[in-house]
C-alpha cells in the first residue's frame, strides 16, 4: 500500500518537473573561467547602464505639437497693449478699431488709460483713463472778419520772414495763434482771435497778438514744434510757456487766460523785491512747468474673431492736424491676445515652464523701437495669431487658450495731406496648435527592462560560448 503511494507522489513530481524552465545543472559539471568572469562583468556594466537610460527615459515626459481645426466658438478675443510715442501729445493720440464684419470704432476711450512720458519713454504725468476729450466751445459771431477790420486790423499777422523774431523783441508779453488756411477749426477762431485783440488794446493790455500762417512759414512751425491747428500759445520774453491754451475759444475765455498771466506776472515782480534769494525765474519755472512730447497710450480691447487692425493716430475733436509734423516713432511695450496673455494665471506660469521656448510665441514684439527718422512714414505691423491648448496630462481643461502670433513690421509712406497712422492688423488663424506631453506606461517601463537583462544575458553568452571555444586549449 505505502508502495503505491510513494509511486504516485514521485510520478505527480515527475510531472510537474518536466515543465520546469529553469532546470539546473550540478554544481560539478559547471567550470568557472576567466573569460567567463570578464563577460559577467561586461554583462553587469551593460545592464546597469542601460537600466539607467531606460529608467531616465520613463521619467521624462516628451512635449510634442499637432496640428488640428481651431473648436473656438468664442465670438470676440481680447487684445491688450501697452505702446509709447515718442513724439506725440498725449491730447492728441486716438485709437480707433477697424474689422471686415464694418466695426469701425473711433477715439476708443475704455479701458485705455494715458500718461505723459518724457523723451526716453518715461512716465511722468497721468493724462486719464476711460477720458473722452472735452469738446471746446466756440463763439458765434454775426459780423464777418472783413466787418471787424473795418475799425482797424487789431491781429498783427506775421508774414515774412524775421517777422516772429522782431515781434517778440518788441513785446514781453504775447499770444500766437499758429494756423493754417485750410483749418475749418482755424477759420472758425479768426472772428474771435480778433475781437479778443481788440478787447485787449481797450483795456490797453501789454499784451502783443499775432498770428504766423504755417502753410507760409513751415520751417517756422517746425521749429516750435507745431503739432495742430489752431496752436495758440503764450510767450514771455519770446520764450513759450507751456503748456498751451486749451480752453474755449471765446472772447472772454481768451481774455480772462491772458489777465490771469498778467497777473502771474505782478505777483513774481512783488515775491522778487520780498525774497531777494527767489529771484523772478525762479517763480516762473514753478508755475509754468512743461508738458511732457511723448505719451505711453494702453489697456485691452474686445475685438471680433475676423480680419481686422486698431491703429494709433494722430487725431482731435478740436484741430486739425499738422501732417506735416507728425512723427510716430513708437516702442511697443506690450502686445498679446487672450485674458492670459496679459497676466498668466500661476496654473499657465507652471505650465508653460514645461513648454519650450520655441512654443512660447506670446509676446514677440514686446519691448521692440520701431522708429521713423521722416516725416509722412510709419511702420505698419502685420500679425497672424494662432490659438494654443495645452494638454499637459492630468487635468489639461483647466487650462484656458492661449494666443501665439508671427509678426512682420515695415514702412509705409503717406501722401503729404495724410496723417500717418501706427498700424496693427491682425488674422486669425483657422487653425490651432495642440501642445501634448506623452509618457512611458509602466508596463511598456517594465517589458524594457525585462528584454535590457534577458537580451544582454544571453547576448553575452553567447559571446562568451564562442570565445571559449576558439581559445579552449584543444588536447593531444
Amino acid at each position: 500500500m505505502h508502495g503505491n503511494l510513494n509511486g504516485a507522489g514521485r510520478g505527480r513530481r515527475t510531472a510537474v518537473s518536466s515543465v520546469d524552465f529553469y532546470r539546473r545543472v550540478p554544481k560539478d559539471l559547471t567550470e568557472a573561467t576567466s573569460l567567463g568572469a570578464a563577460m559577467s562583468l561586461c554583462a553587469m556594466f551593460l545592464m546597469a547602464v542601460l537600466f539607467s537610460a531606460e529608467t531616465f527615459a520613463f521619467a521624462k515626459s516628451k512635449i510634442y505639437t499637432e496640428i488640428a481645426l481651431d473648436d473656438n466658438t468664442a465670438p470676440q478675443i481680447q487684445l491688450n497693449f501697452n505702446v509709447s510715442l515718442f513724439a506725440l501729445h498725449c491730447d492728441y493720440v486716438s485709437v480707433d478699431v477697424w474689422d471686415v464684419l464694418g466695426t469701425n470704432k473711433q477715439n476708443v476711450t475704455k479701458n485705455v488709460e494715458k500718461w505723459q512720458t518724457d523723451e526716453n519713454g518715461i512716465r511722468k504725468t497721468f493724462s486719464g483713463r476711460n477720458r473722452e476729450t472735452r469738446e471746446v466751445r466756440y463763439e458765434e459771431h454775426e459780423e464777418t472778419l472783413a466787418e471787424l477790420h473795418e475799425n482797424g486790423v487789431h491781429v498783427t499777422e506775421l508774414d515774412e520772414p524775421g517777422h516772429f523774431a522782431e515781434f517778440m523783441a518788441e513785446h514781453e508779453m504775447s499770444m500766437v495763434n499758429f494756423y493754417a488756411p485750410w483749418c475749418m477749426w482755424c477759420q472758425r477762431l479768426h472772428p474771435t482771435w480778433e475781437k479778443f485783440a481788440e478787447e485787449i488794446e481797450d483795456e490797453e493790455m501789454p499784451v502783443g497778438v499775432a498770428n504766423v500762417d504755417c502753410v507760409k512759414h513751415l520751417e517756422l512751425c517746425r521749429k516750435e514744434g507745431i503739432q495742430a491747428f489752431p496752436s495758440l500759445r503764450w510767450y514771455e520774453a519770446g520764450k513759450f510757456m507751456e503748456p498751451g491754451y486749451k480752453s474755449d475759444r471765446t472772447v472772454a475765455a481768451l481774455v480772462s487766460f491772458a489777465k490771469r498771466k498778467l497777473e502771474l506776472n505782478e505777483k513774481f515782480k512783488d515775491w522778487s523785491t520780498k525774497d531777494k534769494t527767489k529771484t523772478k525765474s525762479h517763480y516762473r519755472e514753478l508755475y509754468n512747468t512743461p508738458e511732457n512730447p511723448g505719451c505711453q497710450v494702453s489697456g485691452t480691447l474686445m475685438v471680433n474673431r475676423v480680419p481686422g487692425n486698431f491703429h494709433i493716430e494722430a487725431k482731435s475733436k478740436n484741430h486739425n492736424l499738422n501732417a506735416a509734423m507728425t512723427n510716430l516713432t513708437h516702442r511697443v511695450n506690450h502686445l498679446s491676445f487672450g485674458a492670459q496673455g496679459k497676466n498668466p494665471s500661476r496654473q499657465v506660469k507652471r505650465a508653460l515652464k514645461q513648454v519650450p521656448e520655441s512654443l512660447q510665441q506670446f509676446t514677440p514684439l514686446d519691448n521692440t523701437m520701431y522708429p521713423t527718422k521722416n516725416f509722412h512714414e510709419a511702420f505698419h505691423h502685420y500679425i497672424k495669431v494662432v490659438s494654443t491648448h495645452l494638454n499637459l496630462g492630468s487635468g489639461s481643461n483647466r487650462y484656458p487658450t492661449l494666443y501665439q502670433f508671427l509678426q512682420q513690421s515695415q514702412i509705409v509712406q503717406y501722401d503729404v495731406n495724410n496723417v500717418p497712422e501706427a498700424r496693427f492688423s491682425y488674422d486669425l488663424s483657422p487653425m490651432s496648435v495642440v501642445v501634448e506631453k506623452s509618457g512611458r506606461k509602466w508596463y511598456d517601463y517594465l517589458t524594457s527592462l525585462s528584454a535590457i537583462i534577458g537580451g544582454t544575458f544571453t547576448t553575452l553568452g553567447l559571446i562568451d560560448a564562442v570565445l571559449y571555444k576558439v581559445f579552449k586549449p584543444k588536447k593531444l
